[in-house]
């Protein structure tokens, strides 16, 4: 997704097909406004680059559960370096709905416009200062075996509007208003999302312990190899 491989390249595979996903992780790992030269070795792919690799079934009841499933999940199957995350809304109206079921919420296959819809009609009748909710994001980082090293998580709280603002983002971005800013995530730049938005706030706790692992040499070879 980033640049052709060398031989000091770090290959790390993101556990989602989302396209839209895809790129706002890989901003939000390596930052081009705040260029590092451990970050800058990550060679980073979508599992959607591979051909034959099952879909993670995410049926953990838990935002991190789900995290730590499809990226233990993915490395096993690639034998690379997995970041997956699991992010989701939770409304307060509707007692933490959609929660995990977020790209479900009204039905397989998952259809953003669906899943707004769905909403809009769950709150029509919910006044304005009761339709709080955050948006919530897990990360896990596996290793080729598998093996969970490193976690983050983040939050960010907004309220849901009434009709979907702005082209921007993807999911619920176009009702989940931010007060501050009186615009939605599908109005703000994404310069202003990368700063507040729940993964953005994810990646910043992930980012110092994953250059640490990077300059310390722990993601240049599989743990098997020595």
């Amino acid at each position: 997704m980033q640049k052709e491989p060398n031989r000091s390249s770090i290959v790390l595979v993101l556990g989602t097909r989302n396209v839209k996903k895809c790129r706002e992780m890989a901003e939000l790992i390596a930052p081009p406004w705040e260029p590092d030269p451990q970050l800058g070795r990550l060679l980073i792919q979508s599992v959607g680059d591979f051909a034959g690799v099952a879909d993670v079934v995410e049926d953990a009841d838990t935002f991190a559960g789900n995290a730590r499933k499809k990226a233990t999940e993915t490395a096993r199957a690639l034998g690379t370096w997995t970041l997956a995350d699991d992010s989701g809304l939770t409304v307060d109206a509707l007692d933490g709905a959609p929660g995990v079921l977020s790209a479900r919420y009204a039905g397989e296959p998952s259809d953003d416009e669906a899943n707004n819809h769905k909403l809009l009609e769950a709150l029509a009748g919910v006044e304005d200062d009761r339709r709080g909710a955050a948006f919530r994001c897990s990360l896990a980082l596996a290793d080729p075996s598998g093996m969970i090293r490193l976690e983050a998580e983040g939050s960010c709280r907004g309220r849901i509007t009434r009709l979907q603002r702005g082209p921007g983002g993807f999911g619920y971005d176009p009702l989940f208003l931010i007060l501050e800013y009186h615009q939605t995530f599908g109005e703000l730049s994404s310069i202003v999302k990368h700063q507040l938005s729940h993964r953005a706030r994810a990646f910043a706790r992930l980012r110092p312990a994953l250059i640490r692992m990077i300059a310390r040499g722990e993601m240049e070879t599989s743990p098997t190899e020595g």
